[in-house]
């Protein structure tokens, strides 16, 4: 953050040197700069790409340094996220944003909610970049406002001990505009249109771009079936088409996660151009399903034949003229995945799992970091899996394994609330509740993201509101479990005139109008019911 003082004298040597600007406050000129410290979206991305690539370095000596984010949805969700971690946490170090194509496409398409298929239209990613930081910055702009009136109010008072104060609370101000890990699911298309996307999100401020081995056209949900993967060659082209637009812009920094689906993905559109045997292509095609050709009279009309890991076979295509991997080679190809991807340009790696096991994780991440030993790791801390269920099923069977008496538990059953006050569900919950430690710690994950949240806990309050509202509990039900709420803890959204800019638009009409100003936070604001 620049210096107050000296922002307001640059300000006063400005506007010295034009004698028809005697109107122009230099005071005033410094505080909106302040308010409005990043001009562009590519000084939001070369910024928060320089924050990544510290927190990256500094998780490299120590894994307890691993960051964190919540998917959002909407620039207030995200601008509420970040006043609340600021409010309990005191700052917003190791604290991101993540951008879900999933919630981009089931919350933000013209065409109205849509599955996770790539289906929504492109722009519509980098505009909800955009949207976040035009939010993250008003909150910049909402709390420098309320220091500056209190700035103004101490000075008034001839209160020189709160005025330095504050002037040192607005040097060492602390911006909610973070980084945001965005989707750009599998490139919406073709290598050219992944750089083109790309240059929109980074324009937007995005600084760093996630991007899946998945088919364009066929992109599917990571915790859905039917997932085609693309053999790597494709794959790296459009990890150099988003590198390609992080340097046209000179965002040289910015950060790349490639995500690999081969965990639970079993089928190929195509198969990959080999030269030599061993090579990237041969790889992949090993690890295809088929039946070994020994005969000529085996092939048939329409057949594809390919020669690989030292023998000819043919394929196994499906009618949709897909081609499967064998069962049980999704370790193995994700691993490759991986590595090819760290060795080809990403910073990063993701690996979409079915459920969230450390001792799975750790052992691809081990694998993986044979080859490249400094590998991290984005996981997905999942909606889409039942945390309760699993980490009970997983105590159950460490302490079957350890010998342990578990005949009061049924297994198949253990999500049942009867279980929620056992000795069990207390040890599942422990797990659930240090899992991203532990993880960060065993599993070399850098960051831990929860891709849905905000979505689940907007059906979750208005489900509760609507129950209550609708029926005997009326307004009670708004005002004890809402608004009262708000007044208890705090949530600054209680005086939503001010979250909206009213008190930062007031000042502005003083600035720019004097004692002419109409202003609309006199006494008869009823926001000052909850001053």
């Amino acid at each position: 953050m620049a210096n107050y003082q000296e922002t307001v004298q640059q300000s006063r040597t400005t506007t010295e040197q034009h004698s028809t600007w005697h109107a122009i406050n230099p005071e005033y000129v410094a505080r909106m700069r302040l308010q409005n410290r990043f001009k562009t979206g590519l000084d939001i991305a070369r910024y928060n790409a320089a924050i990544m690539r510290r927190d990256m370095a500094e998780y490299d000596k120590d894994p307890a340094n691993y960051t964190q984010s919540l998917g959002c949805w909407h620039g207030f969700v995200a601008q509420q996220k970040m006043i609340a971690i600021k409010k309990h946490h005191k700052t917003t170090d190791k604290r991101y944003i993540y951008l879900s194509g999933w919630m981009v496409a089931a919350l933000r398409s013209e065409f109205g909610p849509l599955p996770d298929q790539s289906m929504h239209e492109k722009t519509a990613v980098s505009d909800l970049i955009e949207e976040i930081y035009t939010f993250l910055k008003q909150a910049d702009a909402r709390e420098l406002d309320l220091l500056f009136t209190e700035l103004d109010k101490a000075r008034a008072a001839g209160d020189k001990a709160k005025e330095q104060d504050i002037l040192q609370q607005i040097d060492n101000f602390q911006t909610h505009v973070v980084p945001i890990i965005a989707d750009i699911d599998a490139g919406f298309g073709n290598a050219e249109a992944t750089y083109l996307l790309a240059k929109k999100m980074i324009e937007a401020g995005a600084c760093c771009i996630q991007i899946e081995n998945q088919v364009s056209d066929e992109k599917q949900c990571g915790h859905q079936d039917g997932k085609v993967t693309v053999p790597h060659v494709d794959f790296l082209a459009k990890i150099n088409a988003v590198r390609y637009a992080f340097m046209d812009l000179g965002v040289d920094d910015g950060v790349i996660v490639a995500r690999t689906d081969s965990l639970g993905a079993g089928l190929t559109k195509q198969i990959a151009y080999s030269v030599t045997p061993g090579d990237l292509g041969d790889q992949y095609n090993s690890f295809l399903e088929g039946e070994e050709i020994t005969d000529l009279s085996q092939i048939q009309s329409g057949d594809v034949i390919v020669n690989t890991n030292g023998k000819t076979i043919k394929p196994t295509r499906l009618p949709s003229n897909l081609f499967q991997f064998r069962k049980g080679t999704g370790f193995d190809r994700a691993v490759l995945d991986c590595v090819t991807s760290l060795k080809n340009g990403a910073d990063l790696i993701w690996i979409e799992t079915e459920k969230p096991h450390i001792g799975q994780i750790k052992e691809i991440v081990d694998k993986i970091r044979e080859q490249v030993p400094n590998a991290k790791l984005v996981y997905n801390n999942s909606p889409s899996f039942n945390w309760t269920l699993n980490f009970r099923q997983q105590v159950f069977d460490a302490w079957q394994a350890a010998g342990k008496d578990v005949s009061a538990y049924d297994r198949t059953k253990l999500m049942s609330a009867e279980y929620d006050e056992s000795d069990l569900a207390k040890e599942a919950d422990d797990r659930i509740r240090t899992f991203q430690k532990d993880a960060a710690a065993q599993a070399g994950i850098f960051h831990h993201l929860i891709t849905l949240p905000t979505y689940h806990t907007e059906a979750l309050s208005i489900d509760t509101l609507a129950k209550g509202y609708f029926a005997e509990s009326g307004m009670l039900a708004y005002v004890k479990n809402v608004q009262r709420q708000e007044i208890r803890n705090g949530i600054a959204c209680v005086k939503h005139q001010n979250m909206a800019g009213s008190d930062i638009g007031d000042n502005h009409k003083e600035y720019f109008a004097g004692e002419a100003a109409l202003k609309a936070s006199g006494k008869d604001n009823t926001m000052n019911q909850f001053a």
